[in-house]
């Protein structure tokens, strides 16, 4: 087989919202992140009145629960580059506003308390430029709390390779990844994070992670990404089309333990 061509870093993120896919993944993220991002919020102090900026928000699961805990006298800035997901959620404390944080000035206003990012540094060209937008968005003794993947550190998807199934499902997460770097991705981001932190000028920074190994979520999230994927793997000849299929059943036959990619959480303060 020819070497495999990935797609070219122009050619935009991979995992676009304008997929009908993107709507089940967030759902999955959802239920397997919020959790620990509500822990580490909640860690933090946040408390009525506080001033929030969501960073590429996504999906409205995170901005709901943040505008709840800031309540009316709060306020919660929800940004994305597509913001056509958030419909039903503006109004009352949250303010929902087209914007790429890679590459546009920042919000007008200022002096956050908290400002949080999960999933997005990975994928943004001028990650240097973004993070310092945020930390600078801070308040004085305001947080940042930035939580990205980290698929180098924990490449498989089927940690027990024990038989063809899981290898299959591995080579297909290698594929995945090559073309997340052929974007632009940092496969190796999430572990940087403590070090930036600290180089942004943010004091008592801590990192801790975390990653499912097996859930009914981990299922839905990986049919959700192949599918979504699926064109650019074959035309990149990192899988065919009947390798796919094989895979999706596979997923369907309850028989796989997926994992994900290690979520790395660090978070720091403006002194």
């Amino acid at each position: 087989m020819a070497s495999p061509t990935p797609a070219s870093p122009n050619d935009g993120y991979l995992l676009d919202n304008a997929r009908p896919e993107a709507g089940t993944r967030f759902d999955a993220l959802s239920e397997l992140f919020d959790p620990s991002t509500f822990r580490h919020i909640e860690d933090l102090g946040i408390a009525p009145g506080w001033r929030c900026w969501e960073v590429g928000a996504g999906g409205p699961s995170v901005v709901t629960w943040l505008a709840d805990r800031v309540g009316p006298t709060g306020r919660v800035l929800a940004t994305d580059i597509d913001t056509s997901w958030a419909s039903e959620t503006s109004g009352g404390a949250v303010e929902v506003l087209r914007h790429d944080v890679g590459r546009d000035e920042p919000p007008e206003g200022g002096g956050f308390d908290l400002v949080h990012a999960r999933l997005v540094l990975v994928h943004v060209t001028d990650r240097e430029r973004a993070l310092r937008t945020m930390a600078d968005s801070l308040r004085p003794g305001g947080w940042l709390l930035v939580e990205d993947a980290d698929p180098a550190l924990q490449p498989l998807i089927c940690l027990d390779e024990y038989g063809p199934e899981q290898a299959l499902a591995n080579k297909l997460r290698s594929g995945f990844r090559t073309l997340l770097a052929s974007r632009g991705a940092d496969l190796g981001y999430g572990r940087k994070l403590p070090r930036l932190l600290r180089e942004a000028g943010l004091t008592g920074v801590h990192a801790d992670a975390y990653f499912p190994i097996t859930s009914p979520a981990c299922n839905i999230l990986e049919a959700a990404t192949v599918r979504h994927v699926r064109d650019g793997l074959v035309a990149a000849g990192l899988a065919t089309d009947e390798e796919i299929e094989r895979h999706l059943a596979n997923i369907a036959s309850g028989r796989l333990d997926l994992s994900t990619s290690p979520m790395i959480s660090a978070w720091g303060r403006r002194p």
